[in-house]
């Protein structure tokens, strides 16, 4: 009996440890966004609304987006610039289980965020798009309280010339803290990621583009170990 208890504890313990999914929905109205996370849902761990729906169709996404799936983590990209503890508050209480704060923001904006995730029970993630050294500024916001940060390379960041998510990765393990990386990450490259020692794996176009949005979120859970 205390053989199969130890087992069971040391399931649990490597399930918590596998690198999680997360799928960023980039579309501009609730109803796709709707459908989008039905079709992927089953094979992913974290249902993002990207920065562009929110921005379209306000918090009543989150709302939706939390109500059709109550089991799973609801990340609102807000992106937030300034007003940290107001923006995250709204959004946590529309349903959302993240919000992310922008890396550029002053320590005092991350902070606020922080404040009202922990009133919340919730978390703030730091998004480092356009820091240069992301791998110091991951040191330091998750120092001010951050769950984890995010090494993102935006659409028109991975549109340039010379692009390579072999840089987000090398931040992310030099950074020796929580992160999770988004710039690109498909069934090819997901492996890698992983490998990186990466918590969560962001992949956007590789499945709402997809023709059979179900199939490549399913193709891209298969790669992870």
């Amino acid at each position: 009996m205390i053989f199969a208890r130890t087992s069971r504890a040391h399931e649990k313990k490597k399930e918590a440890e596998k690198m999680q999914l997360q799928f960023a929905m980039d579309t501009l109205s609730t109803a796709s966004a709707l459908e989008l996370a039905a079709a992927a849902a089953p094979y992913v761990d974290i249902l993002e609304l990207g920065t562009p729906l929110i921005k379209s169709e306000g918090l009543a996404a989150i709302t939706a987006i939390k109500q059709a799936h109550p089991d799973k983590t609801v990340f609102a990209d807000l992106k937030t610039m300034d007003a940290g503890e107001l923006e995250a508050d709204i959004a946590f209480r529309a349903g959302a289980d993240l919000v992310t704060v922008l890396g550029v923001a002053g320590d005092s904006t991350i902070a606020g965020a922080v404040k009202a995730a922990r009133a919340h029970g919730k978390g703030v993630v730091v998004d480092l798009i356009g820091v240069s050294d992301k791998a110091a500024r991951a040191r330091q916001v998750v120092a001010l309280g951050a769950a984890f940060v995010e090494m993102h390379a935006g659409l028109d960041e991975q549109a340039e010339d010379g692009y390579s998510l072999e840089a987000l990765l090398h931040a992310g393990s030099e950074s020796e803290v929580p992160f999770s990386v988004a710039g690109g990450v498909n069934a090819e490259s997901v492996s890698a990621v992983e490998a990186s020692g990466a918590r969560v794996a962001v992949a956007g176009s590789a499945i709402y583009s997809a023709p059979d949005v179900a199939a490549a979120a399913a193709g891209i859970r298969a790669r992870i170990q």
